[in-house]
């Protein structure tokens, strides 16, 4: 196979997904340049007949069945499919059988790829805290007291969650202006987060935990993930317990699920941690990843712009300590629950991680190439986030996460 120059997906990458087409039901699949392997069709043919899958963790509507064998088949099942498709390996290559094997991605229609069972939101970038703070607090006293100590996060609303490609609408509901009672009404204020989020394999039983050195044996793979926010809704439910219909009305999702093991190349050391974190947080070697991120805003019939270019690794919190952290209580961690990084942003103004901060509340408007301008998204916009790693010899991506807007029911 040819893969082409710049590709997201080489076979050193191979990642995860469920698709479905017009002809064949859903089932998951792995990307390989412009392709999709089907891996119910790999099985059927018997070249998986050494591993322990059966023809429902593939013919399926998410990954979670195949997830259910473990990490260490998983992993057996990710290198058996790099075996096969090795230059050097004939077993396909003469064969007919990769003609119903491979399908072209132009055809699939993506989905889903987890049944999300419980999901998290972390509060892990100390850039875009610091911004926040900055704004809506003291700029002296950016950070609250525990943001240095621990991994700040809230239980989120697993149900709307939804894949690439699916509108969203513009949320409704209270808002306070400066001067009067609440009033109710669409959101004026809907704003993207750029995040990144992990999805976990099944964890311990409840009342046990997870150590920040297990971690990574419970982490699947990871995906690019927007945490729509609607920041005047927000502003005025949050206190005292945190967001709520701000954040419940949707999650976008991009369709593959790159795996850690893909993503080896790339691990880079995290911010210095100051002060010292208890012991149950400290983390050894090199637990984040070098991960260029981009968002882009496409206006109805318009043309992209990119506004944030961002990286993962800028985060101060890694997703060990995030698992740790969320267990260290005997919380039980489930099959198929995900785990958002939070915003991500970085020291630059544009890097900043959502609208909130590149238009800095709204005082300093971004451009578009018709002309206009956005203090945050309106309805039409699409809101487009890519992310990939990159060294003088590879580079492993993650495809694409696109969604627009709709407006608000009346």
């Amino acid at each position: 196979m040819e893969i082409p120059e710049n590709s997201d997906f080489p076979i050193q990458n191979l990642p995860f997904g469920l698709a479905k087409t017009s002809s064949r039901q859903s089932r998951v699949v792995v990307a390989l340049g412009d392709q999709a392997i089907d891996l119910h069709a790999l099985r059927d043919l018997g070249y998986l007949k050494d591993l322990p899958f059966e023809e429902d963790d593939f013919l399926t509507d998410s990954l979670n069945l195949m997830m259910s064998k473990g990490k260490t088949e998983v992993r057996e099942l990710r290198n058996r499919i790099s075996d096969l498709f090795e230059e050097s390996n004939t077993e396909l290559k003469d064969s007919a059988d990769k003609n119903s094997i491979l399908i072209d991605q132009e055809e699939l229609d993506m989905m889903l790829p987890i049944q999300v069972r419980d999901y998290t939101d972390f509060y892990s970038s100390r850039e875009h805290a610091n911004n926040v703070g900055t704004m809506f607090r003291d700029p002296d006293n950016a950070l609250l007291p525990n943001w240095l100590h621990l991994p700040v996060g809230y239980h989120g609303r697993a149900s709307s969650i939804i894949a690439s490609g699916v509108p969203v609408k513009r949320p409704k509901g209270q808002q306070k202006p400066n001067d009067g009672p609440p009033v109710f009404g669409p959101s004026k204020l809907l704003d993207f987060e750029l995040e990144m989020a992990f999805v976990t394999f099944q964890g311990k039983r409840l009342g046990e935990s997870i150590s920040v050195d297990e971690a990574e044996d419970y982490i699947f793979g990871l995906c690019i993930f927007n945490d729509w926010s609607a920041r005047d809704i927000q502003k005025w439910e949050y206190v005292p317990l945190g967001p709520f219909l701000a954040k419940n009305f949707a999650s976008t999702v991009s369709p593959w699920i790159v795996t850690l093991d893909a993503l080896e190349p790339f691990r880079v050391k995290g911010p210095v941690q100051d002060p010292e974190v208890l012991p149950y947080l400290k983390s050894n070697g090199a637990k984040n990843y070098d991960i260029d991120l981009e968002v882009l805003i496409q206006p109805e019939n318009g043309n992209e712009n990119r506004v944030c270019q961002s990286n993962f690794k800028y985060m101060y919190w890694n997703m060990c300590q995030q698992l740790a952290h969320h267990s260290v209580n005997g919380c039980n961690i489930g099959l198929g629950d995900m785990m958002a990084s939070g915003t991500i942003s970085g020291p630059e103004p544009s890097s900043y991680g959502s609208m909130l901060e590149l238009s800095w509340r709204g005082t300093k408007p971004l451009k578009m190439d018709d002309g206009t301008e956005r203090k945050f998204i309106q309805d039409g916009d699409s809101v487009i986030m890519r992310a990939h790693c990159q060294n003088d010899k590879l580079r492993i991506g993650f495809g694409e996460l696109r969604s627009q807007v709709l407006p608000a029911d009346e």
